[in-house]
């Protein structure tokens, strides 16, 4: 599958992938830092954003979608950069095709299986009637009743939008509810993938333990890690500053 890009600046190709329940705006503050001195290639993947949707959705899958969009856009070897489900689709991407990424940013996960931690979040989604949906606030109201916190919230109706007269989401809630146990894999291929790679980690969240490393380095034996303190899993959010120079010193070394 061919993704929707969003493409901005000039240079060397550093390549951005969003997290569950995302699309290449998520991204779009750490673009903007990089586009002035790296060309930017923002990703909407499958069944998110502006990208097609799909029944299947593994990390496979993902990782070659990334590489038909890539050799569609003729980019022999870019700089790879994921957030979240984003970074496992990174990882898998230069686990298999080492040769074609020059530097490797991870976001706040790990290459383990994760637990279900959006169970709550897809019923709440997959309980909103669109057909019967009068106002963003309405949709906030339902979501509220179960996601309790604002933020989340907000952060999930920014994939709400009206098409007509009829409310949509930009991600497919049928396809994610069905393919959720793979999204909670590991990346399935073994590398190792031997260029710089960098975890970064929120100090607060719990995506990535100290009892990871062992098979961190067995993957990506170059690899070293920063964490921003104050931060949870969305880091870039929250201290979008101090995440771009990690970035731009990571990039530049």
């Amino acid at each position: 599958m061919i993704l929707h890009t969003e493409i901005t600046g000039q240079g060397q190709a550093i390549v951005l992938i969003h997290g569950l329940f995302g699309s290449y705006e998520n991204l779009g503050v750490i673009a903007r830092a990089l586009a002035g001195q790296w060309q930017v290639i923002n990703l909407d993947m499958r069944n998110h954003g502006r990208s097609d949707w799909h029944d299947s959705m593994s990390y496979a899958l993902m990782a070659e979608d990334v590489k038909e969009t890539l050799d569609h856009l003729g980019l022999e070897q870019v700089i790879l950069l994921g957030h979240s489900m984003g970074g496992k689709i990174a990882m898998e991407f230069a686990l298999r095709y080492p040769e074609r990424v020059s530097k490797l940013i991870l976001a706040d996960i790990s290459p383990v299986q994760n637990r279900p931690r959006h169970l709550e979040i897809l019923s709440a989604l997959d309980g909103i009637d669109l057909s019967n949906l009068q106002s963003r606030q309405q949709a906030d109201q339902q979501l509220a009743l179960v996601i309790t916190e604002t933020g989340v919230r907000q952060f999930l109706l920014k994939s709400l939008y009206k098409d007509g007269d009829q409310f949509r989401w930009r991600f497919n809630v049928k396809a994610l509810i069905a393919n959720y146990s793979q999204l909670l894999e590991a990346p399935p291929s073994k590398g190792p993938y031997s260029g710089p790679t960098l975890f970064i980690k929120g100090a607060e969240s719990d995506y990535l333990l100290p009892e990871h490393q062992s098979l961190i380095q067995q993957l990506f034996p170059h690899s070293k890690a920063k964490v921003i303190m104050g931060t949870g899993h969305w880091l870039h959010a929250e201290k979008p500053v101090a995440f771009a120079k990690i970035v731009t010193d990571f990039l530049l070394s």
